[in-house]
């Protein structure tokens, strides 16, 4: 039997950062006026975001939506869609600020808009929390510790989460082989990567996936509605559920109901963790 929840071999959450237009304002509302450029962002807002969740009904799985608090603002209906369906939200920053150029009081001041935003448009408190570009400062899981959370996903560590030291967080580790933004983030200029077919992404994903099924590991999933609410990559993920599904005993769930399990179930069976592990999660230091 496996570790995770009745004896699941492996863990599989699917997450969308819903950055909409505030990928490409990037912090800052200077490009405001850059309508084609936007376009991009609000593709994903407006379309990508209802292919999506047609597709998650269709196939009864539940995800987690990593929203900034720019756009709850600005797509309230498309956010309130994604409450009405039975996702969860968390916390992806305001404006996909960059906490790393961020003062110690503007790192707060972004923190609590984001929640005052998301609060204000869908009624829910966030307890997730996903920086843009996945980077903390020195101060950052402090904050999250300060205002209630319950899990980072951020760091690349590990494929097991881990609770970081003196702290009630769990972290959710991510990867970016396992994010649809190297395969299919396009920007024109300097420093540019080819677009991908999807059955690279299909591939690699079927990949990582084998490996952490075998170790037991949590195949946390990152996706951008802009990018993977493309119609054939709409075509590509569902064959992509559709092969998680055909593997027995995973268990898909939020970031919030990961979190959860894996800090109760941690705390009462240490020892089961640490078999076969070549590394110790629990020994971990960030």
């Amino acid at each position: 039997m496996g570790r995770w929840r009745d004896g699941a071999q492996c863990a599989v959450m699917l997450t969308f950062d819903l950055d909409a237009e505030t990928l490409w304002l990037a912090g800052s509302l200077e490009r405001r006026e850059r309508i084609g450029l936007l376009s991009q962002g609000t593709y994903g807002a407006r379309v990508g975001v209802p292919l999506i969740l047609h597709t998650l009904r269709r196939y009864e799985l539940k995800a987690t939506f990593f929203v900034p608090g720019w756009v709850a603002e600005h797509h309230p209906d498309v956010v309130a869609a994604i409450v009405d369906q039975g996702h969860e939200i968390g916390h992806h920053g305001y404006l996909h600020e960059s906490v790393t150029e961020l003062s110690s009081e503007e790192e707060r001041a972004v923190l609590e808009r984001g929640i005052e935003a998301l609060r204000r448009v869908t009624g829910i408190v966030p307890r997730g929390y996903r920086s843009p570009s996945w980077e903390l400062t020195t101060r950052t899981l402090q904050l999250l510790e300060e205002y209630g959370f319950r899990y980072s996903s951020n760091l690349m560590s590990h494929f097991l989460p881990w609770q970081h030291p003196d702290t009630r967080l769990i972290e959710l580790p991510v990867q970016w082989l396992l994010d649809d933004a190297p395969f299919f983030l396009f920007r024109t200029g300097p420093g540019s990567r080819p677009i991908q077919p999807a059955q690279v992404a299909f591939q690699a994903w079927a990949e990582e996936f084998q490996g952490i099924y075998r170790f037991g590991g949590l195949f946390n999933l990152t996706m951008h509605p802009q990018l993977i609410g493309r119609p054939g990559r709409i075509l590509m993920l569902e064959r992509f559920f559709e092969h998680l599904l055909s593997y027995p005993r995973v268990w898909f769930a939020t970031g919030q109901e990961v979190a959860e399990y894996w800090a109760a179930h941690v705390a009462a069976n240490p020892e089961e963790w640490r078999q076969g592990l070549v590394y110790d999660p629990l020994r971990h230091r960030s």
